[in-house]
């Protein structure tokens, strides 16, 4: 007589939209890698109110823990049971560690961010400017600053936002950042050095071009992009056209993913599985 196998442990990101995030495809190739009998599913939450039952949710089924992408990494605060240092300095999570019932909220956006820019540029002493300021980009600012840049400049379009972060990240770090507002196209501070896309403009399927002054956009620049799907976004590609060095987002993705599957399981991450796990998910590689 056969048993059957043993109920999957399962994982989960909480958002809207995910569904052209290829982190459940990446994770589910790690998971069966490693031999866990682990399952990763994205569950859109397409409006804010569900989303105090959804993270009861995690803990009432037993998930072994949870990521928080957009537009909730503020929002789901409130709901869980401690945070750590990170989150109380940067006020957004993006994962959630689950001890013995309790959901512990964790915010390593900006950790991946720093190293995926220093494998192609050195982060210290840089002048920063950012397109958008969300849970996503307050991070990123905060970890950019810890990490070394000189000055930060948050361009959005709501002003106490920008001027929220900007003050998030001089309390956080002690270095200078200021609000810049955008409208129409947005025009970057003389002197920038790298450049980040913290917005969703670019990302499949409707592939948006960001209205920016591109005339202002030199080789010296470093563009960044947070989408992770598609890797090259219309961003990236005109950066690239104009002989910009740039950073994707999947290589963000693959840095903080490695970091939260070690936090989840208790394993050593390898980036060279995660690489390929991904390239597969986003039809790159057989």
């Amino acid at each position: 007589m056969s048993s059957l196998p043993p109920q999957k442990q399962l994982t989960t990101m909480l958002g809207h939209p995910v569904a052209e995030n290829p982190i459940d495809r990446m994770f589910d190739a790690v998971y069966a890698h490693h031999g866990l009998n682990w399952q990763f599913w994205k569950c859109d939450l397409p409006t804010q109110d569900l989303l105090p039952a959804a993270i009861a949710g995690v803990r009432a089924l037993g998930f072994a823990g949870a990521c928080i992408t957009v537009p909730y990494k503020v929002a789901s605060i409130p709901f869980l049971d401690e945070v750590d240092a990170d989150v109380q300095a940067i006020g957004a999570a993006n994962y959630m560690t689950i001890d013995a019932g309790r959901l512990i909220g964790h915010n390593n956006d900006g950790k991946g961010v720093v190293k995926a820019i220093e494998k192609v540029t050195p982060i210290a002493g840089k002048r920063v400017a950012m397109l958008g300021a969300g849970g996503a980009g307050r991070a990123m600012a905060v970890e950019l600053a810890w990490a070394g840049a000189s000055h930060l400049t948050l361009i959005t379009r709501r002003q106490a936002q920008g001027e929220e972060v900007a003050a998030t990240v001089t309390r956080a770090s002690g270095v200078p950042a200021v609000w810049r507002p955008w409208v129409g196209e947005a025009q970057i501070p003389d002197g920038t050095q790298i450049l980040m896309n913290a917005t969703h403009l670019g990302c499949a399927p409707e592939l948006e071009s960001i209205p920016l002054d591109w005339d202002q956009i030199t080789p010296a620049t470093t563009l960044v992009d947070v989408i992770t799907n598609p890797r090259i976004t219309p961003f990236l590609q005109t950066a690239k056209d104009k002989g910009c060095r740039v950073v994707d987002g999947v290589d963000m993705l693959v840095q903080l993913a490695m970091q939260i599957f070690s936090a989840w399981t208790g394993i050593a991450a390898d980036e060279a599985v995660f690489q390929r796990a991904v390239a597969r998910a986003l039809g790159e590689m057989s």
